[in-house]
């Protein structure tokens, strides 16, 4: 059983490289009681790519989760900024 959702999604955005990237990351069980590390990935606006990891606890899978950031972080890849909402 899953102690504590872990979820992240991230952004690499350089317009003179015409870049526009998603990472989207997610530790999930599932309907067996394994736990599973669901990574996406793709340009942003599209369905992109996916990927399951399925794992007998959850420490391996919120490891991968660590390192797969960690990897990320280092090639840029930033949390997206928060909108503004205007008030009306």
């Amino acid at each position: 059983m899953i102690t504590q959702p872990y979820h992240l999604y991230v952004e690499r955005i350089a317009p003179e490289k015409n870049m526009a990237r998603f990472y989207a990351l997610a530790v999930q069980p599932t309907l067996f009681g394994e736990v599973s590390l669901v990574r996406a990935w793709g340009r942003i606006g599209t369905r992109g790519q996916q990927m399951v990891h399925l794992f007998d606890d959850e420490t391996q899978a919120i490891n991968l989760f660590l390192d797969v950031l960690r990897e990320k972080r280092k090639r840029g890849y930033r949390p997206k900024p928060p909108v503004d909402i205007p008030r009306i």
